[in-house]
């Protein structure tokens, strides 16, 4: 996928996760770029949360926006489906 392609699915999928974890910041948005790895730290930083609780919260939250993946180390990506 093109670069541009994947920034603007980040721009799209910023918005869901500001509305899901709003205590995140835009600076923390950036910094997580998509990366599942970054969201999950800065959700247990932010909100509080055992990494438990913040992956299941995360992993809830996947399976109800399936039409975004979160890479593990690169960026937000269209889903293969």
């Amino acid at each position: 996928m093109n670069q541009d392609r994947i920034q603007g699915r980040w721009k799209q999928l910023k918005g869901k996760v500001k509305e899901q974890w709003g205590q995140l910041t835009e600076d923390d948005l950036d910094v997580i770029a998509g990366r599942r790895d970054q969201l999950l730290g800065r959700i247990q930083q932010r909100h509080g949360l055992a990494r438990d609780e913040a992956d299941r919260q995360l992993t809830d939250w996947e399976g109800r926006n399936p039409e975004f993946r979160l890479d593990e180390g690169g960026s937000a990506n269209d889903s293969p489906r």
